[in-house]
């Protein structure tokens, strides 16, 4: 049996600039560090509830010390 007030989930995918260093070697992109620290500013909604973005917003902006993010070798 389904609930008819079942909770809905509250997922939301939003996108925003942070500060990206990108190293090139022979004209291949070599290594990427993503700098996370940065505040979440202007977000853009993608995908899922828009209603919570700017909750979503917030709980990933709550000040937490992220480190930054390394592809490459």
């Amino acid at each position: 049996m389904i609930e008819e007030n079942a909770p809905t989930s509250r997922r939301v995918v939003f996108q925003y600039l942070v500060p990206v260093h990108v190293e090139v070697e022979d004209g291949l992109v070599s290594r990427v560090v993503v700098i996370d620290e940065t505040p979440v500013r202007d977000p853009s909604f993608v995908e899922g509830d828009a209603a919570y973005l700017t909750d979503a917003a917030a709980a990933a902006d709550d000040g937490q010390p992220w480190p930054s993010w390394q592809f490459g070798y």
